[in-house]
């Protein structure tokens, strides 16, 4: 098969409307847009939103807060949560995707020092806090952010 053999499909393609070519073609004169206003004119229409004048809805509502659109959204795993990993294991996302301790779209996992952990990891996270960090390493283990 060659570029010049490809066409496609029979009656997937249609002729351009030719409007405005006279009172024998049956789309003459006003060309199938009614009479005066603003969608018969050359570049006329409305923008999307608006509303005839009227205070559009998007400018009536009150406005409140902020938002951040480059706030990460963490995966929170708590040190309680590792405790079901045998010693010497090295925990990361992928092992606590399976485990089901993170689910859906997370930009990173955080580790948070809630509960105990009495087995030594190897714990690879994004984010970790200072209690958390100071609980494995008393364990015996270790966390390695990156």
């Amino acid at each position: 098969m060659q570029l010049s053999d490809l066409f496609p499909s029979p009656g997937s393609r249609h002729k351009k409307k030719r409007v405005g070519r006279g009172p024998g073609s049956g789309w003459g004169k006003t060309a199938a847009r009614g009479h005066k206003g603003q969608k018969s004119r050359s570049g006329g229409g409305f923008k999307p939103g608006f509303e005839g004048g009227q205070m559009p809805l998007v400018r009536r509502i009150p406005k409140r807060g902020f938002r951040n659109e480059f706030k990460r959204a963490w995966a929170i795993v708590n040190l309680r949560d590792l405790s079901r990993f045998p010693a010497e294991t090295v925990v990361d996302e992928e092992i606590l995707r399976q485990a089901g301790l993170v689910k859906g779209k997370a930009d990173g996992v955080k580790l948070l020092g809630v509960g105990e952990i009495t087995v030594p990891l190897t714990v690879k996270v994004q984010a970790v806090s200072a209690q958390a960090r100071a609980r494995v390493e008393a364990a015996g283990g270790r966390v390695e952010v990156g």
